[in-house]
């Protein structure tokens, strides 16, 4: 397998011998809840194979994950508790929890596994040692395991202790969701079928800059949407009235919009715009007739021309990389610009297109459109995807390389 940063040597699972030891494996459960509940399953559902081949080999499963910002101490509405009741389901077997990762009831829970079975850890973050990559806090997780398995895409671009601070402890090698992330990946950054387009949305510019710059090198297209692009729109001298704005990147927008131009990439701004007096759901939305927007109204999504047009650039392309919404889409009345974007690449993916949805929002936006099963690849981490796209060495591939 070519990975996205050659110059990592990584096993792969299959590559290790795992049969009766105890697995640690690093898993990206951090899921939608609601009132207690997961609301969406799909980053459980995309660790099931590698769980499966880790039981088929008598290993003792030993999973640690993480779940929202809760700011290094317990609180009870990031639980991963929830989510036990899910996997066991999927697995189709008892799944063991236990209310600690570290600690004694943690490793009774661990001690008491018979290998084919399987144990869920509490919230990873309920300690701040987690996010610090504190190296007694690693080692503490490390006594869980014989072998460390990474298979948490959406956690691999962080230091913590749980992605980097274990592997100076345990020996290992990626599962096979990070296996398939890698993959597609790989192909888009070294080998797109062209033209290659990317459409990036989402509100910040400041988060996007480094991935904007990178892609410029790579595609033959960009479309640019969400509350980031009135940043964009302001350094190009057009009026946004008063929409989302980062004052202090106008200047790396402008800066980007050149770069496109002078690599003769076919970079678009928003021609039209939803726009409101007032974010609230009842609120009544206009169109305006220009990429100008009033100085009383905020941009709140692309408008019915830009649909047109990015539509239009969706069906000449070969190879598609969308991250971030083009509008405030869970709001009804703002999502029809994302909404139709989804729309267009699972179209586009019947007709043979390569098509890459990265980072929960967009992921959101394509089941809410419902066409996820359309899409090539839905990548379950959109800020490890976007990093790699600017060829950054992961701090979690980084580490199980040695």
């Amino acid at each position: 397998m070519t990975v996205v940063n050659p110059i990592l040597k990584l096993k792969r699972l299959q590559d290790i011998d795992v049969k009766g030891k105890r697995v640690l494996a690093r898993v990206d459960y951090n899921v939608p809840m609601k009132d207690g509940k997961v609301t969406d399953d799909t980053r459980i559902r995309e660790t099931l194979k590698t769980l499966e081949y880790l039981l088929s080999q008598d290993a003792k499963v030993v999973l640690v994950a993480h779940l929202g910002r809760p700011k290094g101490k317990p609180e009870l509405k990031y639980s991963l508790k929830p989510v036990v009741e899910v996997l066991a389901r999927l697995l189709k077997r008892p799944v063991a929890f236990a209310s600690d990762c570290v600690g004694s009831e943690a490793d009774e829970v661990v001690a008491a596994l018979k290998p084919g079975a399987v144990a869920l850890l509490e919230n990873l973050r309920f300690h701040a040692e987690e996010e610090g990559n504190d190296p007694a806090f690693a080692a503490a997780l490390a006594k869980h395991g014989d072998v460390f398995v990474q298979d948490a895409f959406g956690a691999i671009h962080r230091a913590h202790a749980s992605t980097v601070g274990v592997c100076k402890h345990l020996s290992g090698g990626i599962g096979f969701l990070v296996q398939k992330e890698l993959e597609f990946l790989d192909r888009v950054v070294n080998n797109p079928a062209r033209p290659f387009l990317a459409i990036i949305g989402g509100a910040k510019v400041s988060d996007k800059l480094g991935v904007l710059d990178k892609l410029l090198d790579k595609v033959d297209g960009l479309l640019i949407g969400g509350g980031m692009a009135y940043t964009f729109l302001a350094g190009q001298n057009v009026s946004i009235g008063k929409s989302l704005l980062e004052a202090d990147q106008v200047g790396e927008a402008k800066k980007i919009v050149q770069k496109a131009y002078a690599k003769k990439v076919n970079c678009l701004l928003p021609a039209d715009h939803v726009v409101v007096q007032s974010i609230k759901p009842d609120a009544q939305t206009t169109v305006t007739q220009s990429m100008a927007i009033p100085s009383d109204m905020i941009g709140v999504d692309i408008g019915p021309h830009t649909i047109e047009i990015f539509i239009e650039e969706i069906k000449k392309a070969k190879t598609i990389f969308w991250n971030g919404p083009m509008g405030i889409f869970e709001t009804e009345a703002f999502a029809k610009g994302t909404l139709e974007v989804a729309k267009a690449m699972a179209q586009a993916t019947r007709h043979g297109v390569t098509t890459i949805v990265g980072g929960g929002d967009s992921l959101a936006a394509v089941a809410k459109a419902g066409v996820k099963a359309q899409i090539s690849h839905c990548s379950t981490g959109g800020g490890a995807s976007l990093e790699l796209l600017e060829g950054k060495v992961l701090p979690g591939l980084a580490a199980l390389a040695g």
